[in-house]
């Protein structure tokens, strides 16, 4: 009899820790998971983009109170008298999946939530469903866009090249390049300068807290050529870079999208990596065609 009271009182005493974890701990009200075949990072850039498209969508202001590089994001959300918090979880498997977790915290109405989402379809959780449904959807459609293959260990080839270098956030990158084409395609046709390969970006520095980056938007040039001092345009050898090397097919808007697949790589084999790409544009977009045959490739430096 003593047994069985004992056994009584500590289900008693568990069940009521756990109620109060649940009611008042719990970060969350409610949890959605799925998988998605890309990387962290590309899920994390997709969170941002989201994110800033549900403003202009539906006037929800998306501020980020807390991240943690490209695999935790916390968010709070403001709509109206509406106060939601969200809390991204996002974990790579292997090559190809991530497997994302996403806690929701409706803070007027947490404890009736956390009470009835488990076993009523509330209009809180079916609203929830539907909006990380839409953002996995997003997501898939997004990642049809572009293909990305690890090669491995790999070494890229000693170049001498003309140079710009800028600066911008990671998702204009390529729109940075753009702006400044002319300017260094043109003083090379100016000066009777042959660009003889494809440009490179080497990244200089890349601040994965801020994302922004340092780069130099680079063409190959012979290394005998009679060279004319420029406060912009300059000239160097970029040497032969040892690293983790990916293709990437698709758009160069999106090539840091095999960036984060060579960190998640990276990290699931404990590979030390550098965090300075060195990306070789193989096409030349300017003549179109089908994107998911534009290649470029990618060597991650060895730390």
């Amino acid at each position: 009899m003593k047994t069985k009271k004992i056994i009584i009182v500590s289900l008693v005493f568990v069940s009521s820790l756990f109620l109060v974890w649940y009611l008042f701990v719990k970060e969350s009200d409610y949890c959605i998971s799925f998988k998605v075949k890309t990387s962290t990072g590309t899920v994390f850039q997709g969170i941002n983009e989201w994110s800033t498209s549900r403003l202009s969508s539906n006037n929800e202001n998306y501020v980020i109170l807390e991240k943690k590089n490209f695999n935790y994001i916390k968010q709070e959300m403001k709509n109206g008298k509406i106060t939601m918090e969200y809390t991204w979880d996002i974990n790579s498997i292997n090559d190809s999946v991530t497997n994302v977790n996403v806690g929701v915290k409706d803070i007027s109405n947490s404890i009736y939530n956390r009470l009835t989402a488990p076993f009523f379809s509330t209009s809180f959780k079916k609203l929830q469903i539907h909006k990380i449904t839409d953002f996995r959807n997003g997501l898939n459609k997004h990642a049809e866009n572009f293909k990305i293959k690890i090669d491995g260990e790999g070494t890229s080839e000693e170049v001498f090249v003309a140079y710009l270098s800028l600066k911008s956030v990671l998702q204009e990158k390529a729109q940075t390049m753009i702006r400044n084409d002319a300017i260094i395609t043109g003083f090379l046709q100016q000066n009777n300068i042959k660009i003889v390969g494809k440009p490179y970006v080497e990244i200089q520095d890349w601040n994965l807290d801020k994302e922004t980056l340092d780069f130099n938007y680079c063409f190959p040039i012979d290394k005998n050529t009679d060279l004319i001092e420029n406060d912009i345009v300059k000239f160097k050898t970029i040497p032969a870079v040892k690293g983790l090397q990916a293709s990437y097919f698709g758009n160069f808007r999106t090539s840091d999208r095999a960036w984060f697949a060579l960190l998640d790589y990276a990290k699931r084999n404990d590979i030390k990596l550098t965090n300075k790409p060195l990306e070789h544009f193989l096409a030349n977009p300017f003549n179109g065609g089908d994107e998911l045959t534009w290649e470029t490739k990618i060597v991650m430096p060895f730390e």
